[in-house]
């Protein structure tokens, strides 16, 4: 008996293709329920993503990266498919508050070049809020209102993870806004504020410094203008720093943040490696063993416990309507073909 041997590219080819018997329609990277997502939508997302592919990347590379990107346009349009058929499409008006919000930092001109940086338009923005928006309402109605954490599970956590609520060292929640003055730098933060000289750097730490002593938010000043880029899109919220890290600084800055209170906020600091810092504590914590009864410990196991249950139930949700959906991904299809024809 013969046996034939046929390479997998090929098989897996044949299999796929099962569910596109008349070839690919003309631009379509892949079908959810019948709506199309074009080759033209899949390449408008991967433009204005903000990571890129690294200088230099292989086409294989690019076209794996648009592919998970068009894996994940196919999942969210199963899910605004089913925000329309349960009413939950953001409206207009939605939309012009989230719009107005991200624009408010900026002027004009600094807008544009934002959107400009990203590839996209005003209106390509607006249609991307409204399906966040929209998504976000699914979520909420569909998973997050049906997750629950009770007493006895926070508890249950507490007794189960002491250790993790004993403190070896005294520690400090702290924030920073951050400047510097190298000339070859950027900054991701909202304003895409950068200094590139020491003048400059002194004059704008001066300038923050000023606004925050007439009375205006550390957070909000610090993801419009710190170029820290870890910190500053978290309102320049750096976490707790433990007392044996401190004690590695120098005896000044060392002294100035253990004499400051909670929510007290330093003045300019310009440190040896010559950057420009303006310090916030945000609470200080004794070492030792935290008590169930700690609000704050009772809100980090709360605030664990329903993320966990609230990430389970989230990518069942996905996987049952993916399930439940017919998707035809072309993208996938030509590139299976296209290696079996190689071979």
């Amino acid at each position: 008996m013969k046996r034939y041997f046929v390479s997998v590219p090929a098989v897996l080819a044949a299999i796929l293709l099962v569910s596109c018997k008349h070839g690919p329609p003309a631009g379509v990277a892949a079908e959810v329920n019948g709506h199309a997502i074009t080759y033209s939508d899949l390449d408008k997302t991967f433009r204005s993503a903000p990571q890129q592919p690294p200088e230099g990347a292989t086409p294989d590379t690019i076209e794996n990266q648009k592919l998970d990107l068009l894996n994940s346009l196919i999942t969210n349009e199963i899910m605004l498919q089913k925000a329309e058929k349960l009413g939950l499409t953001a409206v207009d008006a939605d939309v012009d508050g989230e719009f107005n919000k991200l624009k408010a930092p900026y002027t004009k001109e600094e807008f544009a070049r934002q959107l400009e940086a990203r590839h996209m338009t005003e209106a390509d923005l607006r249609a991307q809020l409204r399906r966040d928006l929209t998504l976000s309402k699914l979520i909420n109605k569909e998973i997050t209102s049906h997750v629950v954490v009770t007493d006895a599970e926070v508890a249950g956590f507490y007794n189960a993870n002491k250790a993790l609520f004993n403190l070896p060292e005294p520690r400090i929640h702290m924030a920073q806004i951050l400047v510097t003055p190298d000339p070859n730098g950027t900054a991701h933060n909202l304003k895409s504020s950068k200094a590139h000289t020491e003048q400059e750097a002194k004059n704008k730490i001066s300038e923050l410094d000023a606004r925050l002593k007439r009375g205006e938010d550390f957070a909000m000043l610090a993801q419009n203008y710190s170029e820290d880029d870890t910190s500053a899109p978290n309102g320049g919220d750096m976490g707790f720093i433990p007392q044996s890290t401190l004690d590695k600084a120098s005896p000044e800055l060392r002294k100035m943040v253990f004499s400051l209170p909670p929510n007290g906020v330093s003045g300019v600091i310009h440190t040896s490696d010559g950057l420009y810092r303006i310090l916030k504590v945000i609470s200080k914590e004794p070492a030792g063993q935290r008590d169930l009864n700690d609000p704050r410990v009772q809100q980090e196991i709360h605030e664990n416990l329903f993320n966990q249950k609230d990430n389970l139930l989230k990518a069942a949700y996905v996987e049952a309507a993916r399930n439940a959906a017919k998707i035809v991904n072309y993208l996938a299809i030509g590139i299976v073909d296209n290696a079996a024809k190689s071979k």
